[in-house]
């Protein structure tokens, strides 16, 4: 056999090993998926630390990233809240900190003391309640510890938690997660894992009530 008969004979094997490759590859990749079909665990969507309101195991995740201080977020509040009503075994709402204005910091900061005292809805409602008054945009401000009488919240505690590692471990994640998702506003809704595209709050119960249709 000379040179160049070798030389072809071996390029053929190569192409055939390609092909063969390339088949093996295709049928591989087009197995099902282990992986769950749910896109809201993703990582960066859904982290063990954030708070959940409604049942742990709900078929449908809301996962929406909050602050504290928008005034958006405080008109949005009572929509998740009857979404929820409406679907009382079927919804579940993880709530992502996304902290935009100059004292949502250290609102976040409360409401995750308030968390280890189980106190956080009652605080994040207090909060939003009263966010003009700790929150005024462009107008002087109260401090925001002034307005947490009455929600059975230790203060003397909750002054001492607020910079516990862990908690301001927490809020550092928030904040990657935040920029690596690319949210830019508050509230940000993801429904399942898709993100809610079109921004309203009709859309969002649509978006809800066809993810409950389907679960």
């Amino acid at each position: 056999m000379n040179r160049q008969t070798v030389i072809g004979a071996t390029a053929l094997v190569a192409i055939a090993i390609f092909v063969l490759g390339a088949l093996f590859y295709q049928s591989v990749g087009e197995k099902p998926s282990d992986m769950s079909s749910n896109a809201s665990d993703t990582a960066e969507l859904v982290r063990p630390h954030a708070p959940v309101l409604g049942p742990v195991d709900a078929p449908v995740t809301i996962v929406e990233f909050i602050d504290p201080a928008c005034e958006a977020c405080r008109a949005y509040y009572p929509i998740v809240k009857e979404i929820m009503t409406a679907y009382p075994d079927k919804v579940r709402v993880v709530l992502r900190y996304a902290a935009f204005h100059p004292t949502s910091e250290e609102a976040i900061r409360i409401l995750e003391a308030a968390r280890l005292q189980g106190r956080f809805e009652p605080v994040l409602e207090r909060l939003l309640e009263t966010q003009s008054r700790w929150a005024p945009h462009g107008r002087s401000a109260d401090s925001v510890w002034t307005v947490l009488e009455g929600t059975g919240l230790d203060i003397e505690k909750a002054r001492s938690d607020v910079n516990m590692p862990d908690i301001v471990g927490n809020m550092n994640l928030d904040a990657a997660d935040v920029g690596a998702i690319g949210v830019n506003k508050t509230p940000t809704f993801f429904v399942n894992g898709k993100p809610l595209t079109e921004f309203g709050a009709q859309k969002l119960q649509s978006m809800v009530r066809a993810e409950v249709a389907e679960n």
